[in-house]
């Protein structure tokens, strides 16, 4: 990712109690724009005339556990986190009123796999990638993002300033993720590195010392750091090039509704508000030095 800056208030860092592993997301890709081709009149993307799944509603997709600093309390509705108040936001420049919007518990791999959707958007840091959008739509990339390294005072990590040092620790990271991917092919494409179904299960192999370090996209990392792990240390950034990795919201292959969503988006963007938004939520890259 881009160096941008994304902060989130020091007191909402401290206080924070959830576990706040994430589902990253897959191989990073080289085009982040959105899967479906055309655009859409602002006619067009009105509450009455986007066919959505039920009329009149928004219907949002999104994990459980929702995690932090993507949500706050585990409730995507409170409109609290950054992806929460995207979601809110995008449904806005659609004509729906926050109480039009209604939220589902989707799950990353039921979100990703083929075939029809029962939501309208899923917003859960998924990454755009070409294989991805053989089966999906994405909407317009809302976030673009970096991949990062954490580990806990007093491993084989703690201390480790380049890509070097980390080579021949034990890595871990979600399965199927632009983690995992960035573990294995930047950092050491000989090693194997240990894959969990979830960053739950990542984290607790971190704090177990089964693992050295554990890869997590950056704005997780921090948080991970800073308020839910013991004794957590964010070792850095993990170098990008070429293209940024973007998440993007997934909508069902074909979807009516993917260039009007992607419109929102780019409006947010245009506007400021997605930038506001990062402000807000997300957490300062002070402290997250580019590993070399």
């Amino acid at each position: 990712m881009p160096a941008r800056l994304l902060r989130l208030p020091l007191a909402a860092v401290l206080t924070a109690a959830t576990v706040a592993a994430l589902a990253a997301c897959a191989p990073q890709d080289d085009s982040p724009s959105a899967s479906s081709s055309g655009s859409a009149t602002t006619a067009a993307c009105t509450k009455d005339s986007l066919a959505t799944h039920t009329k009149g509603t928004f219907t949002v997709g999104t994990d459980k556990p929702a995690y932090e600093p993507w949500f706050v309390d585990d409730d995507p509705s409170n409109g609290k986190g950054f992806e929460s108040a995207v979601a809110y936001a995008v449904a806005g420049k659609l004509g729906f009123a926050q109480p039009d919007v209604k939220w589902e518990v989707v799950s990353f791999n039921q979100a990703t796999a083929p075939g029809p959707k029962t939501f309208d958007v899923d917003i859960n840091q998924i990454s755009i990638t070409p294989e991805r959008k053989k089966n999906l739509d994405f909407s317009s990339g809302y976030y673009d993002v970096a991949q990062a390294v954490v580990t806990v005072k007093g491993s084989k990590a703690d201390g480790a300033t380049s890509i070097a040092d980390l080579k021949k620790l034990k890595l871990g990271a979600q399965v199927g993720t632009t983690s995992y991917t960035a573990a294995t092919q930047t950092i050491d494409p000989e090693q194997k590195v240990a894959v969990y179904n979830t960053n739950d299960d990542a984290k607790a192999a971190l704090q177990n010392g089964q693992i050295d370090a554990l890869v997590v996209d950056l704005p997780t990392g921090l948080y991970l750091a800073a308020a839910d792990l013991k004794d957590g240390k964010l070792v850095g950034q993990i170098p990008t090039t070429g293209t940024p990795e973007q998440f993007g919201m997934v909508l069902d292959q074909g979807s009516a509704l993917t260039a009007c969503v992607s419109q929102a988006v780019d409006a947010l963007r245009a506007d400021g508000t997605l930038d506001k938004l990062e402000q807000q939520w997300l957490t300062s890259t002070a402290g997250a030095p580019v590993l070399k």
